[in-house]
């Protein structure tokens, strides 16, 4: 057969088998692609585009906007047009809006409040038992009482796994009813057995998304109504919760109020919180949650938390710089698998029990928080009368913790500036200043 009569099939499989199409493909990895210096929209192309002057815009108001309504129905409306036109702003003006369900943000969506005068908000929740069993294959569920569930009602279903005992949480939304009969949005893919003691709630994150990019939320408060709410547990729930997203940027947001977390994502990649605030939630101020790689957080304020900061199992290449956490119960804490991230310039202050919390998350062979760096920090009254500044626990190791100043203004008592486990490892202590404790360092390590 000639050259010329072969197919591009043959070809291809003519120059695997020689090894032809292993050097080209190796060729073409070490070549350096021109850079792209005046970009055009090009259809399919969603890593270039033009920075364009003006772009898509609705605005949603109580009294005056494109839209007008001051519910979850109003919002999304405006946030399902722009994402079916393929991103752009959904501008909210002053107000306050009162959501019966989350709003679920698409993709390539910037959420731009008009700053503090505009809040979202939540009622009050109830719980509610169910009377009837429900299958994992079912899409329905039946309520002792229907109470003040409505139909478009965001719901958190509970219930005991009746083979492991563990707890079981769904989010779903009520899509139609019959009397104290509900349809769902979605499939239960667990069973919802009056064994277990299922419950129906009415709890919701204020703003969610899931498998989403490229989002900025801006500008706006969003508050829980924590006195009227039950706790919802932040791997599912928060002011904002986000589950598998990528590129998102938080900025100029307060989260308060939450029965939960303020801002929680979790196997979220390059997230971005900055400029914001989130205070007295019952959870975390912030919550880096499984798997997030390369969280930055900076220059905000976590308050009044049950902890401020909280690195989750495997968060890693991360930065945390020139936070404030006050009046936290642990201002920092970090654990499983949260390697190789950055705490930079932050001032923890009047912390419950302890400033920054290495966590000692014994689960496997080394899945402690190593390779850290804690530097120029200002770790400030931290715990009780036995409170510690910095604890690092477990087996911990390959650490830096250098130039920070850690000082206690109250009276020494039994407190400790840096406690360090026995069973720690490799830790590098450097030009820190040490002020007012009983012990300045306390390394347990025999053989140090």
């Amino acid at each position: 057969m000639s050259p010329s009569s072969l197919s591009r099939r043959q070809f291809l499989a003519t120059a695997m088998a020689t090894g032809i199409g292993s050097v080209t493909a190796r060729q073409l990895a070490a070549e350096k692609l021109p850079a792209v210096k005046q970009p055009r929209a090009t259809d399919g192309d969603q890593r270039f585009e033009p920075n364009w002057d003006e772009r898509l815009s609705i605005s949603v108001g109580t009294k005056a906007g494109d839209i007008v309504g001051s519910g979850d129905k109003a919002l999304q409306a405006a946030i399902d047009y722009i994402a079916g036109k393929g991103g752009g702003t959904v501008r909210i003006l002053p107000g306050t809006f009162t959501l019966r369900n989350s709003l679920h943000l698409p993709s390539r969506i910037r959420l731009l409040g008009s700053g503090p005068e505009t809040i979202i908000t939540k009622g009050a929740s109830e719980t509610v038992a169910l009377s009837e069993d429900s299958d994992w294959y079912d899409q329905e569920i039946t309520l002792e009482k229907s109470a003040g569930f409505q139909v478009g009602d965001g719901v958190v279903l509970i219930t005991k796994n009746p083979n492991t005992g563990s707890q079981d949480v769904i989010k779903r939304t009520l899509v139609a009813r019959s009397g104290n009969r509900f349809k769902l949005n979605d499939g239960l893919r667990k069973n919802l057995w009056l064994s277990g003691k299922p419950t129906a709630s009415s709890l919701f994150p204020l703003l969610t998304s899931e498998y989403t990019k490229n989002v900025v939320i801006e500008n706006l408060t969003l508050d829980g109504n924590r006195e009227n709410n039950t706790n919802l547990n932040g791997n599912y729930g928060g002011c904002i919760f986000l589950q598998d997203c990528n590129r998102y940027s938080i900025r100029n947001v307060t989260t308060r109020n939450y029965n939960g977390d303020g801002i929680s994502f979790q196997i979220c990649h390059d997230v971005k919180v900055e400029n914001c605030r989130s205070h007295d939630n019952a959870g975390l101020g912030v919550h880096p949650g499984s798997g997030s790689q390369r969280p930055l957080i900076k220059n905000s304020r976590f308050e009044n938390n049950h902890i401020g900061l909280f690195w989750c199992w495997g968060v890693k290449y991360g930065l945390a710089e020139k936070n404030q956490m006050t009046g936290n119960n642990f201002g920092i804490s970090i654990g499983h698998n949260d390697t190789d991230n950055i705490m930079r310039e932050n001032v923890i202050s009047n912390s419950g029990k302890v400033g920054i919390l290495f966590r000692d998350d014994a689960r496997g062979k080394n899945f402690w928080a190593n390779r850290n760096t804690v530097v120029k920090n200002q770790i400030i009254n931290s715990g009780a009368e036995q409170g510690v500044a910095i604890d690092i626990t477990g087996k911990t190791s390959d650490l830096i913790i250098t130039d920070n100043t850690i000082v206690e203004k109250r009276m020494p008592m039994q407190r400790t500036g840096i406690r360090i486990g026995p069973d720690a490892g490799t830790v590098k202590l450097a030009d820190n200043q040490i002020q007012g404790f009983m012990k300045s360092i306390d390394d347990q390590r025999k053989n140090t």
